[in-house]
Order: C-alpha cells, then sequence, then structure tokens
C-alpha cells in the first residue's frame, strides 16, 4: 500500500509537471502569434519580416523558431530553410525534429494561415524540456525503486513485529491451556501499542488467575465449613437409630439433624443470591426510594438486639434521603452490616447507623467499638467464607460482607472498612439518583474494596451471614 500510494503520488508529480512546462511553451507561442498577427495588420509583409528578424536577433535563449513561406512554399523570413513536411494543418500542435544553424533538436511548433497564401510557423526549442523531462523521469523512476524497497523493507519489519507478538500471545495461551498459568505476555518496556496489548492480557491473565484462586478458595471454604454441620447431623441421626430409646428422643434427635441442615441449605441460599445480584438480573426492580424511612424501621427492629447485648444504638439519618436502587437489598445489605457491629461489639459499646450525602454519594455508615479488624483482614473480608482467627468461635459463615459488597457493586458503588479506634466502621457509598435518562443502567460497579486505615490497628472483626 505505501508503495503503491507513493507510486500514485509521484506519477501525479511527473505528470503535473511535463504538463505545466507544455502548457508554458503553448502560451507563449499563442502570444508570440497574436503579436505577429498584429504587426501583419499594422504594415503587411515588410513590417512582419522585419519583426520576425528583430525577434532572431533579440532571443537571447536562442530558442525562438520562426518560419514565413508564401504560396510556393519559399522562405521569406524566419530560422528554418524549408517548412517541415509534418506540418500540414494550422488547428494542431506539432512536436518534431528540426535543423537550425547546423545543429538538430527538437521542437514544438504551430502553423498559422495568412491572406494571400502566405503561411506563419512560430514554435520553440523544447530540447531543455526534453532533456528535463528525461532527468524528472529518470528521477521518479529511481524514487519508485527506492519506495519499493523501503515499503517491501518496512512490510516485513511491521510483519516480523505483528508476528513476533502473536507468537508471544499464542505460546502463552498455549502454555496456559496446558495448565501452566504463571505464563506472561514478554513486554519490551518501550511503553508502545504491543507492550500495551501485552499488558492487557496479563491483566486479563491475572484476573483470571484470582478468579480461580477464588474458585478454589470458595470450593476448600465449603468442603471445610459444611463438613462439621453434615457430619454432626450424621452422627447424631445415626446415635438415634442406635440408641433411641422413645420416639421422643427419635424426634428431638431428627429435629436436631434438620436445624443442622438448615444452615447449610442457607449458605448455599446465600451464595445463590450474592451469584444473583453480582450478575446484575436485580436491576429490574431499581425504582427512586428513600432511605430515611428504611434505615429508620432498621433501627427499631436492631435497638432491641442491641439492648440484650448491652449496646446502645445511635442513628442519625436527614430526611428525605434518596436513591435509586432496590430497597430489599439496600436492607439487607445494611441489616448485615447492624448484624455484624452487634455481633462483634463489647457489652457497654455504642453502635452507630449514620446516613447522608458527601461527594455526589450516599453514604450509610455503620461503626461499633468492637474489637475492630487489622488492615489485612479488611482487605479480605469481603472474600467469600473468609473469617479472621479472632472470629472463628462465632457463628457465621462469612457471607455477610460478600454480599454487601455485592449490593453494593449492583449499584455501581463500594463498600469501605475503616478503622473506628476502637472498632469497625462499615460505610456503603452508592451513587446518588441519577437523573431520568440515566436510570436505565446503575454507574459501573467498582470492583475494589478500600481498606483505608494504618496497619498496626487492633484485630479482626470478620462478616457473618
Amino acid at each position: 500500500m505505501f508503495a503503491i500510494s507513493a507510486t500514485l503520488f509521484l506519477s501525479f508529480i511527473w505528470w503535473a509537471t511535463i504538463g505545466l512546462l507544455e502548457r508554458q511553451v503553448e502560451a507563449a507561442i499563442n502570444a508570440d502569434a497574436q503579436a505577429l498577427s498584429e504587426r501583419w495588420q499594422e504594415g503587411g509583409l515588410p513590417t512582419l519580416a522585419l519583426t520576425i528578424q528583430d525577434r532572431l536577433e533579440q532571443n537571447v535563449d536562442d530558442d525562438a523558431i520562426y518560419l514565413m513561406v508564401d504560396g510556393n512554399g519559399l522562405r521569406v523570413a524566419g530560422n528554418l530553410r524549408t517548412w517541415p513536411r509534418d506540418v500540414t494543418r494550422v488547428d494542431a500542435w506539432y512536436q518534431l525534429p528540426i535543423a537550425r544553424a547546423g545543429t538538430r533538436g527538437m521542437a514544438e511548433v504551430h502553423a498559422f494561415a495568412l491572406p494571400g497564401n502566405f503561411r506563419l510557423l512560430v514554435g520553440r526549442d523544447v530540447r531543455a524540456r526534453v532533456i528535463l523531462k528525461r532527468l524528472l523521469t529518470d528521477t521518479l523512476l529511481w524514487a519508485l525503486v527506492m519506495v519499493a524497497v523501503l515499503g517491501t523493507t518496512g512490510g516485513f519489519l511491521l510483519r516480523g513485529l505483528f508476528r513476533r507478538m502473536v507468537r508471544d500471545i499464542a505460546r502463552t495461551t498455549a502454555a496456559i491451556s496446558q495448565g501452566d498459568l504463571s505464563r506472561r505476555v514478554p513486554v519490551s518496556g518501550s511503553g508502545d501499542e504491543f507492550d500495551r496489548v501485552a499488558e492487557t492480557i496479563n491483566a486479563m491473565l491475572d484476573r483470571i488467575g484470582r478468579l480461580m484462586d477464588g474458585v478454589k478458595q470458595v470450593s476448600n471454604a465449603i468442603a471445610h465449613d459444611l463438613r462439621t454441620p453434615i457430619t454432626r447431623a450424621r452422627t447424631r441421626l445415626e446415635d438415634a437409630a442406635l440408641h433411641a430409646g422413645t420416639t421422643e428422643d427419635l424426634r428431638h434427635a431428627v429435629e436436631r439433624a434438620v436445624v443442622d441442615l438448615d444452615g447449610i441449605t442457607t449458605v448455599f441460599e446465600a451464595l445463590l443470591r450474592i451469584s444473583e445480584i453480582e450478575a446484575g438480573s436485580r436491576r429490574s426492580a431499581f425504582a427512586s426510594i428513600d432511605l430515611a424511612p428504611l434505615l429508620g424501621d432498621l433501627a427499631e427492629l436492631y435497638a432491641a438486639l442491641a439492648e440484650e447485648a448491652q449496646l446502645t444504638l445511635s442513628v442519625s439519618v436527614p430526611a428525605p434521603l434518596m436513591l435509586w436502587g432496590d430497597r430489599l437489598l439496600i436492607q439487607q445489605a445494611v441489616a448485615n452490616l447492624l448484624d455484624n457491629a452487634v455481633k462483634f461489639s463489647r457489652p457497654g459499646g455504642v453502635v452507630r447507623l449514620r446516613g447522608g450525602i458527601e461527594a455526589q454519594q450516599v453514604r450509610i455508615e455503620v461503626s461499633d467499638q468492637g474489637i475492630g479488624m487489622a488492615l489485612a483482614d479488611r482487605a479480605r473480608a469481603p472474600d467469600r467464607f473468609y473469617r479472621a482467627e479472632a472470629a472463628r468461635s462465632t457463628p457465621g459463615s462469612g457471607l455477610g460482607l460478600s454480599l454487601v459488597q455485592a449490593v453494593a457493586q449492583l449499584h455501581g458503588g463500594k463498600l469501605l472498612l475503616e478503622d473506628a479506634s476502637p472498632g469497625l466502621r462499615a460505610i456503603l457509598a452508592l451513587p446518588v439518583m441519577p437523573r431520568a435518562e440515566e436510570r436505565r443502567d446503575p454507574l459501573p460497579a467498582d470492583q475494589e474494596v478500600t481498606a483505608a486505615s494504618s496497619a498496626d490497628h487492633p484485630p479482626a472483626n470478620p462478616a457473618a451471614l
């Protein structure tokens, strides 16, 4: 394509240059003929012959050609001996070889008819133009050769770059398809488009690796957390089958086994709910909602639970607090945060529920004065089934904050976990209610949970469902 484009461009330059030279010669001949015609009209044949002789003497470039002949073809004036045999018409341009002053050359001429069967030939010697044309043609031909060489070389270089990039990607994907997830596309470090493609592919592979690690962790967590209740239920049923002496004992054993199995069912329902939220299938239930009464109802519900745990629940929510979202999902997310705050607070502490708008975001804040959470634990707390060591003895499956984060991402917001010194502050930051034309879909979900505090604060407040 480069060679073809250059060929067309150089051909246009050649055609335009040669055409310009030809038009200049023709314009000079026409102007000269017009002036001679006027001299003929002024003084007739003697004046025209004298004018031709004067112009030949004043022609410094020695390129003017004149010839005037009578009806018999005899020369009257001019610098040619005879009328060229090829010039037979007065309405055409001729380019032909001529002999003038003992030298041969190439001339472009035009014939004009005069009264009394006289004929006039006016022309210009175009040897210089022919030489220039040949020089220009040779130059452009050599330029085309260079263009072809450069185009071919550049094509091979570009093909080599693309083939190298594709080869690296092919090798990486082949290794990954064989199970080597550690392979990455090499990056040259030049920062060009190839590096950006490689970095994008590597980021995608890193994301896939993290997802697969997450799947493994979830599988291990399910196997670890569900093995105990399943084993306990099986043991109770076996023990009841072997040792139950009365129907009441057997019924009691079955009821306890059902409780254990209900806990397992709850875990799987929570996993399905999180997957449903992450898939975005709940966006159809989005509507304009006022969070003030919703948070008020939750505060009233958890006030009794906080009182039983010897805690004080403090509520501060402005009215109205409008949001575009799913009422039930937000209610469940805030309920999970309140449940965690009550569960991990020390007796005599204060649980605070706050709502407000800050930096174009609706911020729902739940803070406690409990055992808190270390920075490393806050970064992993929203992972499914993650539970810090300090929370292993408390009820729960480690899915509470996973659901909260899924709800936040569905609404285009994020979950922030911060140190409250003492305790933990959980902030559900959601975009304010969009304009009507923007309500078809929420803002893009932020995929990160921000843990904002120093690493030397007290450890662990994991989430429970």
